[in-house]
């Protein structure tokens, strides 16, 4: 049979796929429902899911291709004008886990937040200023635990210079490597800051061998990537790190528009009793002021209230200057675009829009290989774990679920997340998870106590972390419970049936020969007659010249009281070969 090529960019959607494989998009509609696959004609698939489709029809003479298409990131740039001014540097920080990122930003910025995070844990992406000299530079602290890297990619799509921090005591770990990846598929500078250098069995030359292992060659090996030893703690080389930030800013000439309408990203996200919708916002070219029409996706709003990083009040802001205003209808999602518009009409009428798009778009989303994966073993599983999630920002809803998804169930259960919200678990928040086995998980948010009496007359958990590893862990566990148990027998010993004194409906009297190992009461008993498998029995006692014992081992004779569910017509000559079964909990 003739092979047959199909090239796939980035994914196809059902009907294409359909033509190309020469079925009608009913049929394949239906050979995927078979497979427990609820899909629509424009449904896009990507690329390992149509392989895997693919192979399930058996297909065997399609091969397919990857399109090669120009890849783009996320990062906001326009065209600029000859008006455009010179902008600060938007700088990342990140890193492994303990490496010290928020300690030098601590340095830095003169303040102390490393406490005040749970678990000494960077939770949220922060925003903050600096002045250098004369010139400001924006630094976001993103968080460096492995189940944050939603946040953390979201950082480096945000910024034109990346700190990577390395201990020199510590190496490349896993998040270093991450934050590297992270940092080039922004198209972001990277400086590295090689910290704690003031520590026993710091080795500058040797982290500088392990990040050119990892396509990080330093300028004095005759690279392009400049590396600072520091002390964030002692603050040692802190203003030379600085200078690094500068001159890279420079050699890049960060410039932006600032007579153009206003427009950004949203950071982060939160209700605020008082307050309402508080966003934090990342201006990126404009100048946004109070009292203007701005809109985010699917929201919009008028800027009320405008405050720095360090909470004063600022009428305007300007590129690169992060920002935390109010005045939001309801909450943009972390990540969102903003941009600033004349009216309230055309704001509403834009969010409207947005509205309808970002509703289309999720009717015909793409369906990975994990989603493809997933929906197949719904179909033979029913076993499904029921959260719902609320958390303080939209930025820690987002990495919680994220995460929660991460944890391998190989297949045999399924994440619901019946809800995601903002804000204190609500009373709307227990019904929803009334009487459905549904677990509520509450990050960085309080229960109130009529809620809690609430969800205890409703028998509904309700779980609050400040530290989203504990809350994993206790998911997990949650999940393991659900695994059926691993059952684990071991085989004991064997006997030939010399004598059967007794035999009723659930119940023998026997005695033989214990030809190897041994046999105790409460093992259990595979009967065996000339090969054949009979059925099986539990030891209720064990005897020894009429005397009841523990135990009978290979050589000795004795008799034996078994237990049975069925009658069994054992027979002199039959085997009793003696085992123990375990039910053994299992973990992931």
């Amino acid at each position: 049979m003739e092979e047959k090529t199909i090239q796939i960019a980035g994914s196809i959607t059902v009907d294409e796929l359909a033509k190309a494989l020469g079925l009608s998009v009913t049929q394949l509609i239906g050979e995927l429902f078979k497979n427990g696959i609820v899909a629509t004609i424009n449904q896009r698939l990507d690329f390992e899911t149509a392989s895997i489709i693919i192979d399930e029809l058996g297909f065997t003479n399609v091969k397919l291709e990857k399109k090669t298409t120009t890849s783009q990131t996320t990062n906001i740039r326009r065209e600029l004008s000859d008006k455009a001014v010179t902008r600060p540097p938007v700088v990342a920080v990140m890193g492994h886990v303990d490496h010290g990122k928020t300690t030098l930003l601590d340095t830095l910025l003169h303040k102390k937040t490393v406490d005040k995070e749970a678990g000494g844990i960077t939770q949220h992406i922060s925003a903050y200023q600096l002045k250098h000299g004369d010139r400001l530079i924006t630094f976001l602290d993103t968080p460096g635990h492995e189940a944050f890297a939603a946040i953390r990619q979201h950082g480096a799509m945000l910024t034109d210079i990346v700190i990577i921090v390395v201990a020199a005591d510590d190496g490349v770990k896993p998040q270093t490597i991450e934050a590297i990846n992270f940092a080039k598929s922004a198209n972001a500078k990277i400086i590295v800051a090689i910290n704690k250098i003031d520590r026993e069995g710091a080795d500058i030359n040797r982290t500088m061998a392990d990040l050119s292992q990892h396509g990080l060659q330093p300028e004095e090996w005759g690279g392009d990537i400049i590396m600072v030893p520091i002390s964030a703690k002692m603050n040692k080389n802190l203003d030379q790190l600085l200078d690094m930030i500068l001159l890279t800013a420079d050699i890049e000439e960060l410039k932006a528009d600032v007579s153009v309408p206003a427009e950004g990203l949203v950071i982060e996200s939160h209700m605020e009793t008082g307050r309402g919708s508080v966003v934090n916002l990342l201006v990126t070219s404009g100048e946004l002021k109070t009292g203007e029409f701005i809109v985010a996706g699917s929201t919009y709003g008028k800027v009320r209230t405008m405050l720095d990083w360090q909470g004063k009040p600022k009428g305007k802001a300007t590129p690169s200057t992060p920002v935390t205003i109010t005045g939001f209808k309801e909450l943009p999602s972390f990540g969102d675009r903003f941009i600033e518009v004349s009216d309230e009409k055309t704001a509403r009428k834009m969010a409207l829009l947005n509205a309808q798009a970002i509703a289309n778009e999720s009717a015909s989303a793409n369906v990975t290989s994990n989603d493809l994966l997933r929906m197949m073993n719904v179909a033979d599983n029913s076993k499904v774990f029921n959260v719902i999630v609320k958390g303080d920002v939209l930025g820690s809803v987002t990495s919680v679920v994220d995460s929660l998804k991460m944890i391998d169930t190989k297949g045999e259960i399924t994440l619901n997340i019946v809800s995601t919200g903002v804000g204190d678990v609500s009373e709307n928040d227990v019904y929803m998870a009334a009487g459905g086995d549904t677990i509520i998980y509450g990050f960085n948010v309080s229960v109130p106590i009529n809620i809690s009496k609430i969800a205890a007359r409703d028998g509904v958990p309700i779980r609050t972390y400040r530290v989203i590893y504990e809350l994993l862990d206790d998911a997990k566990h949650e999940m393991e419970n659900l695994l059926d148990a691993e059952i684990i027998e071991e085989d004991k010993g064997e006997m030939k049936v010399l004598g059967v004194f007794r035999t009723e409906k659930t119940s023998i009297i026997a005695g033989g020969e214990v030809l190897k190992g041994d046999v105790k009461p409460s093992y259990l008993a595979r009967v065996i007659h000339d090969k054949k498998y009979l059925g099986e029995a539990e030891v209720t006692s064990v005897q020894k010249e009429k005397l009841d014992v523990k135990e009978l081992v290979a050589g000795e004779t004795g008799g034996l009281a078994l237990k049975t569910d069925n009658k069994i017509a054992l027979e002199v000559g039959d085997r009793l070969q003696f085992f123990t079964r375990e039910a053994k909990k299992r973990t992931l």
